[in-house]
């Protein structure tokens, strides 16, 4: 039953093949067999490569069976069509265009099992760029708000001075309505004169003012406090919108771009192998000696042929020989008399009918 199910994937003959040997079953059941299981590997492959792009178990065990069965197919075509010649060199030639679709065949079915297999490798390079674009979306989002939180901080630092400056301004105004209470400085007399009172009022007036600078400029650092934090809620808020997207930055595309940044020569032995695995068929039918299969089918074709050209040459004959027969038989009525006649006649007749219509399309129009 086996043997018979993977005869019939080689696409060979089986009312030939049940004439032949036994090894030459087995050798055409060994070449179905490797076309079933590279298809296998297909789905397999195109199933886990659909899957990283749909994320869906059912979108991509569907696709990757089409995908499969478009593959077993092919396959299946391209070995039943190489014809084992007499010739090397024209067998090599014939079998070119399928081996070059063999290698990209192999390319397509190698590369999602290479991902699968470098899965972890892949996961860390995807991770360091994830975090290389986490950092480079931060820059960018901070590059629209660091200007407005810039101008922000030198309001509230240019408040902050007229505070320092008039407090300075103050402390000054109160050492020197001190100095000269206590003689040390102005009049030199101890004791709080005119001039002291006439200086304890400055201050007193400049420490009014300060406090109410101390006032309007609290109340507005406060909002320009309020408006940075505004400012950093946004900026927060947009890195949070953004991070989804660097997060699910794992797509099949991805993944290939990263595969590539791993080293070469363990993907590249891969590669080999299922290029052996889809190529393994063709190259055993070229290799292979002719077998009792390839006579009996060559002879089968070679009766067809015959026969076909045989056909075609008796309808060629037929059709020359009734051409020559009807040429002579006309030409030998040509030359009676009473043939003649009679069209003449006839030929008259006509030409009296289509006097008279047309005389009485006239005689009518007067």
């Amino acid at each position: 039953m086996i043997k018979r199910f993977f005869i019939l994937c080689s696409g060979a003959d089986t009312a030939i093949l049940e004439t032949c040997s036994n090894g030459e079953q087995n050798k055409y059941a060994g070449i179905g067999a490797t076309v079933f299981f590279t298809a296998v590997m297909a789905f397999i492959a195109s199933a886990y490569a659909l899957y990283t792009v749909f994320d869906n178990v059912y979108y991509a065990v569907f696709f990757g069976l089409v995908w499969g069965l478009l593959i077993f197919n092919l396959d299946r075509f391209i070995v039943s069509t190489i014809k084992k010649r007499d010739n090397f060199k024209s067998e090599l030639l014939q079998a070119t265009p399928r081996i070059v679709l063999a290698v990209i065949i192999a390319i397509v079915i190698s590369k999602p099992l290479e991902m699968k297999i470098f899965e972890k490798e892949i996961n860390q390079v995807l991770l360091e760029q994830k975090n290389d674009l986490t950092l480079a979306n931060k820059e960018q989002i901070a590059l629209q708000y660091s200007p407005k939180k810039e101008v922000i901080h030198q309001s509230i630092e240019k408040l902050k001075q007229e505070i320092t400056t008039k407090e300075a301004e103050t402390n000054a105004l109160y050492n020197t309505y001190i100095a000269e209470a206590e003689g040390r400085e102005g009049t030199k007399l101890l004791g709080k004169g005119p001039v002291y009172e006439e200086k304890r009022q400055k201050h007193d007036a400049a420490l009014q003012e300060l406090q109410k600078l101390k006032e309007n400029n609290a109340a507005k650092i406060t909002t320009l406090e309020e408006q940075a934090v505004a400012l950093d809620t946004a900026y927060a808020a947009s890195v949070k919108d953004s991070q989804p997207i660097i997060d699910g930055f794992d797509g099949l595309m991805a993944r290939i771009t990263a595969l590539n940044k791993l080293p070469w020569l363990p993907s590249f032995f891969i590669f080999l192998l299922f290029l052996a695995i889809e190529t393994s068929p063709i190259i055993a039918k070229l290799l292979a000696p002719k077998g009792m299969y390839d006579f009996k089918l060559e002879e089968e074709e070679s009766i067809v042929k015959t026969w076909v050209t045989q056909k075609v040459e008796q309808r060629n004959t037929l059709m020359q020989t009734d051409a020559a027969i009807n040429k002579k038989v006309y030409e030998d009525i040509e030359q009676e008399n009473e043939i003649y006649n009679y069209k003449k006649q006839q030929a008259e007749k006509l030409l009296k009918q289509q006097t008279d219509a047309f005389h009485n399309i006239q005689a009518k129009n007067l």
